[in-house]
C-alpha cells in the first residue's frame, strides 16, 4: 500500500512524516523545505505476528508494509506552477490513497501560509489545486483521444467520458463524486489515475490538550469530521509533535508514554487502521519455522488469488487451502492440536479469505 501525504505548508505534514517513518525529512517553520518527495517504508504493527512467530519459533517475522510519500507543501496556484508547482502533484498520481494533513491547532509561533487557522479553507485550497491538475491531464487526454477517434470510432465513448468528467471537475466537484454509467466506464475512469478520484484520509493535527478526547472539544476537528462524513472520507486525530516524541522511544517506553497521555493507539496505528478501512484491506498470515508473515489483500479476495500474492505458481496450481483462525491456533498451542479439535478447515477455490486467517496453501504445478 502506498499513501501520499499532502497539505499546505506548516500544517505539520513533514513532522508527521518524520514521526511515522523515522526518515528524518527536514522539517522547518517555512514552506517548501521538503524539496523532493520523501519516501519512507513503515512496518504495519501487528501483535499477531509476534505471537505466531513465538509459537513456531520462526527464524524471521515479516510484517506487511506501507510506503509513505511526503509531498512538498502545496499553495494556491501549485497546479499552475506557483511555489514549487505541479511537479509534486505528479508524485501522488501513483498512490492508493491521499493523507491530507489539516492544521487544527493554534500556535502564534508557527506561521500559517494564509495567516489564520481555517481547516475548511485549507481543504478547499488543496482540493482546487488537485482539481486544476486533473483538468489539465484531461485536456491533454481529450486532445490526444479525439485525434485517434477520427480513425477509430470505438474511442468515441472514451472522448465522451473524458469531456463529461472535465465538465464535472469544472463545476468544482471532485472526480470521486462522478457517477459512472457502467462497469466499463468505471474501469476507464480508474485508469485515468486522477488525483481527486483517490480516497482521502484527513489527519486532523491538534495540540496535545486535544488528544485525550480525540478532538471532540475542538471546533476545527468537528468541521473536518462533518466534511469527511459527507464526502465518504476517513478522519483521524493526531498531534504530530507528540508523534515525533513517541517515535524516539522504544516499545516499552512508548506504551507507558501513551498510557500517561490517556491514549490507546499511536497516530501511526490510527492512520493504518483508517487506511485499511478506507481501502477495504485485510491481512492473512502464513507461519512456520522459516518465517511468519502478514500478507495484505482486498476484502472479498478468494483463496487462489490470495495464494497468488505469495507466488504466481500457488495461484496457478491451487488445490486447496488449510485454514485456521490465528486466535484458535494460539489457544490450542500447536497446529496439530488445532487440527485434532477440528479447527483447521479445508477450503476450496471459492473460499473468501478473512482477516486473521492463518493459511497453508496446497498447490501442484
Amino acid at each position: 500500500m502506498k499513501l501520499g501525504i499532502v497539505g499546505l505548508p506548516n500544517v505539520g505534514k513533514s513532522t508527521l512524516f518524520n514521526a511515522i517513518t523515522n526518515a528524518g525529512a527536514e522539517s522547518a517553520n517555512y514552506p517548501f523545505c521538503t524539496i523532493d518527495p520523501n519516501v519512507g517504508v513503515v512496518a504495519v504493527p501487528d501483535e499477531r505476528l509476534t505471537l505466531l512467530g513465538n509459537l513456531y519459533h520462526s527464524k524471521k517475522v515479516t510484517p506487511a508494509v506501507i510506503e509513505f510519500v511526503d509531498i512538498a507543501g502545496l499553495v494556491k496556484g501549485a497546479s499552475k506552477g506557483e511555489g514549487l508547482g505541479n511537479q509534486f502533484l505528479s508524485n501522488i498520481r501513483e498512490v492508493d490513497a491521499v493523507v491530507h494533513v489539516v492544521r487544527c491547532f493554534e500556535d502564534p509561533n508557527v506561521v500559517h501560509v494564509d495567516g489564520s487557522i481555517d481547516p475548511m479553507r485549507d481543504i478547499e485550497t488543496i482540493d482546487l489545486e488537485l482539481i486544476f491538475s486533473d483538468i489539465e491531464i484531461l485536456e491533454r487526454r481529450i486532445a490526444k483521444t479525439s485525434r485517434s477517434a477520427i480513425n477509430d470510432k470505438s474511442l468515441a465513448k472514451e472522448v465522451e467520458t473524458l469531456k463529461a468528467m472535465k465538465a464535472h471537475l469544472e463545476d468544482g466537484k471532485l472526480a470521486r463524486s462522478y457517477v459512472c454509467a457502467d462497469e466499463d466506464e468505471l474501469a476507464f475512469v480508474q485508469s485515468l489515475n486522477l488525483l481527486t478520484w483517490k480516497p482521502v484520509i484527513f489527519a486532523a493535527n491538534v495540540g496535545e490538550d486535544d488528544l485525550p478526547d480525540d478532538g471532540a472539544s475542538n471546533p476545527h476537528v468537528q468541521k473536518v469530521r462533518a466534511f469527511a462524513k459527507e464526502n465518504g472520507s476517513q478522519v483521524f486525530v493526531i498531534c504530530a509533535q507528540i508523534e515525533q516524541e513517541i517515535a524516539e522511544l522504544d516499545d516499552d517506553e512508548k506504551a507507558m508514554f501513551l498510557e500517561d497521555l490517556g491514549l490507546k493507539q499511536s497516530g501511526l496505528e490510527k492512520l493504518i487502521a483508517a487506511s485499511y478501512d478506507l481501502l477495504g484491506l485485510l491481512s492473512f498470515l502464513t507461519s512456520g519455522e522459516d518465517e511468519t508473515r502478514a500478507w495484505t489483500i482486498k476484502k472479498g479476495t478468494k483463496a487462489p488469488q490470495a495464494a497468488g500474492k505469495i507466488h504466481s505458481d500457488f495461484e496457478r496450481g491451487f488445490i486447496r487451502a488449510e485454514v485456521v483462525n490465528y486466535q484458535d491456533l494460539l489457544d490450542c498451542g500447536s497446529y496439530a492440536s488445532a487440527r485434532d479439535k477440528g479447527l483447521v478447515r479445508l477450503e476450496g477455490k471459492d473460499y473468501v479469505v478473512q482477516d486473521g486467517d492463518v493459511i497453508l496453501f496446497r498447490f501442484n504445478v
